[in-house]
């Protein structure tokens, strides 16, 4: 089904969306997208990288009163990464409709700023809990009119400890019109704030069938010591890659593989916790621009790149769980294109392995790098 057939949205957020670039819609917006307009509440579990922004995006502003200069609508999230991209997406859709804004609300940030985009009488607030509360505080914002509110990835931000300040946030709201959840999995913690906060919620799945399933192409490569960064320079400079996200576990060897690559006149930049958030946006905007071949980041934006063209993840540290795992190289094949992973590991390494593989049911593809740099299949595990 294709964005123009939806009935009841304004053709300024339809003009909006084909400057976007979208034209036919994914499951789970065709599944959320009606049932939020219609305003029902709504628990909806789908996998990274389907559409989910637009999906509670186009209700969103469709239902935006620019008459209205209050907080109508809430949406919480777990980084302050997601929270940008998720303000830019919303101003991108709202751009032909006169009077509506939206304000962004993170840590890591003065709160300044904040309260001075708060005095211009958003109608859409996008937040992560923390710093939500803390304007609740000090009463720079208002909700007691907020009659919409959106979790967005729920089991992230609830499983990195915000589960009560979800429900403080949730309990100071007034009597509200609709609650909707999206979620990569339904958590015990996401079923707890469904129960306590939902009434009668639609649920939507989008299973990872093989029409939603993200088209990856999944490598792994037994390496390690200084042989590993040798790998990775030759699938960089081997691939033909424009753009590729590697993940490390530690923010050290986050800044040290960045300053390798950038020794072998390999342009990359990183990304990871201790940043100030100024320097975070910046590397985060002039990625997405293209400006940056490589980038080089900790878990911390493993939740908050929304860029449709990367061409590669790369594993440079085995990750932390399985989840980890699969929300790392969901960042490659998004919009319905198709990428490539690679996933070092050390021969210690390799029960671990193969449990992620019986838990994901992936193809991962042994590969090994050869003296010449060549990239070629390697005996199995």
């Amino acid at each position: 089904m294709e964005f123009k057939q939806l009935t009841g949205v304004a053709p300024e957020i339809l003009r909006a969306v084909e400057e976007m670039g979208f034209t036919a819609m994914t499951e789970v917006q065709e599944k959320a997208i009606p049932v939020m307009m219609s305003g029902r509440e709504i628990i909806a579990k789908a996998p990274t990288g389907t559409g989910k922004t637009c999906a509670f995006g186009i209700p969103l502003v469709q239902r935006a009163r620019a008459d209205a200069p209050w907080i109508q609508s809430v949406v919480l999230c777990p980084t302050r990464e997601l929270c940008t991209q998720i303000v830019d997406e919303l101003r991108a859709l709202s751009k032909y409709r006169e009077g509506i804004r939206v304000a962004a609300v993170y840590g890591g940030q003065a709160m300044r700023p904040q309260i001075e985009a708060l005095k211009r009488n958003p109608q859409i607030v996008v937040a992560t809990p923390g710093r939500l509360l803390d304007h609740m505080k000090h009463r720079t914002i208002r909700v007691d009119k907020v009659s919409t509110v959106v979790l967005d990835e729920a089991d992230e931000m609830l499983d990195m400890g915000f589960f009560k300040d979800v429900r403080r946030i949730l309990d100071s709201l007034p009597k509200k019109e609709q609650m909707v959840m999206f979620s990569a999995t339904i958590s015990r913690e996401v079923m707890d704030i469904g129960w306590l906060y939902q009434r009668d919620a639609e649920e939507i799945t989008v299973r990872p069938v093989e029409e939603s399933r993200p088209r990856i192409t999944q490598y792994c490569c037994c390496t390690t010591g200084r042989k590993r960064f040798e790998d990775l320079v030759a699938i960089l400079k081997k691939e033909d890659l424009d753009r590729v996200l590697v993940f490390c576990n530690t923010k050290y060897n986050t800044a040290m593989i960045c300053d390798m690559l950038t020794r072998q006149g390999i342009p990359a930049q990183c990304i990871h916790g201790d940043m100030i958030q100024k320097d975070r946006n910046r590397v985060m905007a002039k990625f997405k621009e293209g400006g940056i071949p490589v980038m080089v980041a900790t878990d911390v934006a493993a939740r908050g790149i929304d860029v449709t063209d990367i061409d590669a993840v790369i594993n440079y540290d085995f990750p932390g769980d399985n989840e980890t795992y699969v929300h790392r190289i969901g960042r490659t094949a998004r919009a319905r294109k198709e990428g490539i992973s690679y996933l070092f590991y050390s021969a210690d390494e390799r029960a671990r392995l193969k449990n992620l593989i019986r838990y994901t049911r992936f193809e991962i593809s042994p590969v090994a790098v050869t003296e010449e740099g060549a990239i070629v299949p390697a005996e199995g595990l």
